[in-house]
């Protein structure tokens, strides 16, 4: 095992932790550190690596949120119990959108959009509108404040947006978080969904990546096993503090901050891009 090879990972799963849950864009930092890092394994196996230490910052949110999330935890009322329930429907409408057509365009999206410019641009564009959205709140009083208030039918629609992130550096959780801010959903509501939102999401975008790992003819080895391993244990660890931070840092600031960051790496990436030409 190149010990290398293992730094690499570990600072990706650094990365992934940190980005998959702020609003900056997970998978496009990945796409963008490996062009630098070049991790010394196949590009079957980075595209699949990519996505599977996903799960590391998903059991994150299962350990952090599990009493929320756990319909049978015994210290809930019955009408408690109903109410979690029903917040697991309601994730599940809004995975419907993404879930067929991420399954439908995977092959298209990593052909034409795993790549620098689309990234860059991505990165921009909804760094412009975190700015826009957040200068229109400030007039505007959110109506949903507790994931009690949130309907279906804003479930679906949050959903929707869900499906933009489809495009690398668009950012799952900040195309979702924008999409609730715009129809009425406080910065609380709408990051606590977006995290509840990853979990089906993320399992079956991992179960996709793995499945079509093995149909082309790949097979894991102690190699491969022992850098999903670390990755993704990594990815947990970070995703802990990622998470804390964010729910922190939302009582009392808006997104802004993640619009500039976004903006700057995006037009760094651009420059850079156009130099290498």
């Amino acid at each position: 095992m190149d010990f290398y090879n293992i730094l690499k990972v570990i600072f990706l799963g650094i990365v992934e932790g940190i980005t998959e849950w702020l609003p900056i864009s997970s998978t496009g930092h990945l796409i963008l550190v490996d062009q630098f890092l070049k991790l010394d394994a196949s590009n079957d196996f980075k595209e699949m690596f990519n996505v599977v230490i996903q799960l590391g910052a998903i059991l994150a949110v299962v350990v952090l949120y599990f009493n929320k999330l756990n319909p049978f935890a015994r210290n809930k009322s019955d009408i408690e119990k109903k109410d979690t329930w029903s917040l697991w429907f309601k994730v599940v409408v809004a995975c419907i959108p993404a879930g067929v057509l991420g399954i439908l365009f995977d092959d298209f999206l990593e052909e034409h959009f795993h790549k620098f410019v689309p990234v860059a641009m991505m990165l921009i564009l909804y760094g412009v509108l975190f700015i826009i959205v957040e200068n229109r709140n400030k007039t505007i009083k959110p109506t949903t404040t507790t994931l009690n208030q949130l309907t279906y039918k804003t479930a679906f629609i949050i959903g929707l947006f869900q499906v933009l992130s489809l495009i690398p550096g668009t950012s799952r959780s900040g195309a979702t978080i924008i999409g609730a801010i715009i129809i009425g959903c406080s910065r609380y509501v709408a990051a606590e969904f977006t995290f509840f939102l990853g979990i089906p999401v993320m399992f079956g975008a991992s179960g996709v990546k793995i499945l079509k790992f093995l149909l082309k003819g790949n097979s894991f080895g102690s190699p491969e096993i022992i850098l999903l391993s670390i990755g993704t244990i990594v990815s947990f660890v970070v995703s802990i503090l990622a998470i804390k931070f964010l729910m922190g840092y939302i009582k009392k600031h808006d997104f802004k901050v993640f619009g500039w960051y976004r903006i700057i790496l995006g037009t760094i990436i651009l420059i850079y891009w156009l130099t290498t030409l």
